[in-house]
């Protein structure tokens, strides 16, 4: 990469589905804009639940090729956020989904959880001094919700983001680079618990029967805690559609209510303005609507 756009923000993410979920919005506004926006998935998500019944034989207890199906669904999500900067983390299948907390996957060979975290974290530095972001967006410490890999991948970005700033460290990776600022992925308990009200009322045309609740949202905290939000009500359209090409893991509900599922088939709302906590770095305002607001390009 020779030529850097004057913005460059990073994502770090555990599974495939979890930035369109997430941070769909955000990227697509990004990359509109013209921002570089890259994404690295930490596995293939080779865990997951499957939804369709048609593609039930995917899943590990089957013929155990979810995850190389995954990719493809990765690659068709990113097309509709226009985002053309997609990678996995030291490659496709280097790191496999360790399953849920305290499953018998979080230790099999080769599963996210259990990697060395220097070596997992040196995989990364060679992307922040390639890409040389001013922005990086990630998990919080517990993951958003407690799963391993989740946790790992927040672990794997606060460390590469220490090491690639490190001149000592691995000069074969590129030249150090420091990253400006760093986001957690949150979500402001007061628009939590306002996005339910309406979901409550609006299950009627949908094919659910039952909510979610608040707790089965990654990330939710005090309204206090949040410093930034990015408007993506303008590109809604397109973060349903990357959600929808999740097809394995997420459904989306018919007739174009911002209403979607996962396994469980518990009705949640597709969030349009996406919010997030300044871990690292200096703010430009209290609040924020831009990640890189003060950044020097």
């Amino acid at each position: 990469m020779t030529e850097l756009p004057d913005r460059r923000l990073l994502l770090v993410h555990a599974h495939p589905d979890d930035e369109s979920i997430n941070n769909g919005a955000t990227m697509a506004r990004y990359a509109a804009d013209g921002a570089h926006v890259t994404l690295v998935t930490c596995t293939l998500g080779e865990e997951g639940e499957v939804i369709p019944d048609r593609l039930a034989h995917l899943a590990p207890d089957r013929e155990d090729i979810l995850g190389p199906h995954r990719i493809g669904e990765l690659t068709a999500a990113m097309k509709e956020l226009g985002v053309t900067d997609h990678r996995f983390l030291g490659g496709p299948g280097r790191f496999r989904d360790s399953g849920m907390m305290g499953a018998e996957q979080n230790n099999r060979p080769g599963a996210f959880w259990s990697a060395d975290l220097d070596e997992a974290a040196a995989y990364l530095v060679e992307v922040i001094r390639e890409v040389r972001p001013q922005v990086l967006v990630t998990y919080d410490p517990d993951g958003g919700y407690g799963h391993p890999d989740h946790i790992k991948a927040h672990r794997v970005a606060m460390r590469a983001a220490d090491l690639a700033a490190e001149p000592a460290f691995r000069r074969d990776l590129g030249d150090p680079h420091t990253v400006a600022k760093i986001y957690w992925n949150r979500v402001p308990r007061s628009v939590a618990e306002e996005r339910f009200r309406w979901l409550a009322g609006a299950l009627g045309p949908t094919p659910y029967a039952a909510m979610a609740s608040i707790g089965d949202v990654p990330g939710v905290v005090d309204d206090a805690r949040v410093t930034a939000e990015i408007d993506g009500r303008a590109f809604a359209a397109a973060k349903t559609a990357a959600m929808a090409a999740h097809a394995t893991q997420v459904e989306i509900a018919p007739g174009g209510e911002p209403v979607f599922v996962l396994s469980n088939e518990l009705a949640q709302p597709v969030f349009d303005v996406e919010y997030y906590e300044l871990a690292r770095g200096e703010a430009a305002t209290p609040y924020e609507t831009d990640l890189f607001a003060g950044v020097v390009a």
